[in-house]
């Protein structure tokens, strides 16, 4: 087999090569590993592996099933930041094929896992080889797209992004069917099911890989010019990943992702049991189910829409907005509650999680502007550690600080409003981490021989 059709050289475009051919190459990539938003579809199954119709004391707990999708989440983290370095020298292509046999062998090692009922296969299957694909496809196209439409970064890498924050509305229904299907008097169908997704997604993934092309050296789009760059944040220069972490703008941007992130993941995670207890009665558990699916769906639809108009706004601008608007909300949301207002409860947590998908898509914009175009994809995988901070402090917050006013004696309705206050505060931090946001010195910038 020649593999040099995967060297980064062979995947340049060739004459009359249409730039909007990329963007599906990069939504087969990530629709496929946003399934990993709709893991806990399988919780349930996988804590009734031996006893089938009900937990066997030798089953695995919810808990210990728990650990398997915050593995995933840390060594996505992980992958970004470490392989986008690689993924610079090595091309989108060799990426996107990496991360497909990883997140499928992922699939794979865990049915393994299942039969064996090991946990810990299943933490190294779905957790870290999983993560890693997670990781690696997740920055895979980041670069390419900004390469292919420098007149409207955000627009494209929000398009790409937007199929990660979809990809639960297919894995989802995909994953309970085929439960379904393979479900048996002595089997809940977990490890087929498993089986089956690796092999799909590694046919879609693949299909990525081959289809993805790079825009020649030099390549504009035809009548586009750079803008004038004196009075913008928008460099014409390229900063190497190892400078860019020496920059106070890496971790300004860091602590925007971050704080903007905790408080939309919080939520998230905690939207169906917190909708019914603020509205007990009136919120059954189809409704509330309903309620996680309209999240899912504006999650998915700001990523595109929010990223797309920052091109117009400026991303520091969209931030700002995120930041004064999400502070707003947060700070009212608990007041819906009280005068048991659903319907302000529920638009005001709608626009909340579509900037929250809104900062995932603008942040690779935001990044290319300040940074340049050369080693975004590198930059943009150091700043994913992010995620994986606020993916473990959203939770927390959101979990342990209603415990505390349970436990204290607060009904439960109003056991969200400290949290909610706190949330504000943190959408604080960011807006002034956001608003300190200059134009990289110019003595980071990479010397031109």
């Amino acid at each position: 087999m020649d593999v040099s059709f995967l060297d980064k050289k062979n995947t340049e475009a060739g004459e009359g090569y249409s730039r909007w051919l990329f963007p599906p190459a990069a939504l087969c990539i990530h629709l496929c590993i946003g399934q990993v938003y709709a893991f806990s579809v399988f919780n349930l199954p996988l804590s009734r592996i031996i006893g089938v119709t009900e937990s066997a004391p030798e089953d695995w707990q919810l808990t210990t099933i728990g650990w398997i999708f915050s593995t995933a989440i840390v060594f996505l983290g992980l992958a970004a930041a470490i392989g986008g370095r690689w993924l610079e020298k090595a091309g989108p292509r060799k990426a996107m094929l990496a991360s497909a046999l990883c997140f499928s062998g992922g699939f794979f090692v865990s049915a393994i896992g299942v039969e064996l009922h090991s946990i810990w296969l299943v933490y190294l299957g779905y957790g870290v080889l999983g993560g890693i694909g997670l990781g690696l496809g997740y920055i895979s196209p980041v670069h390419t797209l900004i390469e292919w439409f420098p007149d409207r970064p955000g627009m494209a890498t929000g398009l790409a992004i937007m199929g990660f924050g979809g990809g639960a509305m297919i894995g989802a229904p995909l994953a309970v069917g085929l439960m379904d299907f393979y479900a048996s008097p002595g089997s809940v169908g977990v490890m087929q099911t498993l089986m089956t997704m690796g092999a799909i997604y590694l046919v879609f993934m693949l299909a990525g890989a081959v289809m993805v092309r790079v825009p020649p050296k030099g390549w504009l789009p035809k009548g586009y010019s750079p803008p004038d760059t004196k009075n913008t944040m928008i460099t014409t220069h390229n900063v190497l990943v190892s400078e860019a972490v020496k920059t106070p703008q890496f971790y300004l941007l860091w602590g925007v992702l971050c704080l903007n992130v905790t408080a939309g993941i919080g939520v998230l995670g905690q939207a169906s049991v917190m909708s019914q207890e603020m509205f007990p009665d009136r919120v059954t558990v189809q409704m509330a189910a309903g309620f996680v699916g309209l999240l899912s769906l504006f999650n998915m639809a700001g990523r595109f829409i929010w990223s797309s108009a920052s091109d117009y706004l400026g991303r520091k601008t969209t931030y700002m907005i995120y930041f004064l608007l999400g502070m707003t909300l947060y700070a009212l949301v608990p007041g819906a509650g009280q005068i048991g207002s659903i319907t302000l409860f529920v638009i005001g947590y709608l626009i909340i999680m579509s900037m929250y998908g809104g900062g995932f898509a603008t942040i690779p914009a935001y990044l290319r502007d300040l940074f340049g175009t050369e080693n975004v994809g590198a930059i943009h995988g150091r700043l994913l550690t992010a995620w994986s901070v606020a993916g473990i402090l959203g939770p927390v917050l959101v979990n342990y600080i209603r415990e505390f006013q349970i436990n204290s004696g607060v009904p439960k309705v109003e056991a969200y409003t400290v949290t909610m206050y706190i949330m504000a505060g943190l959408l604080m931090i960011g807006l002034l981490c956001n608003l300190a946001v200059k134009p990289v010195d110019a003595r980071h910038h990479t010397k031109i021989p």
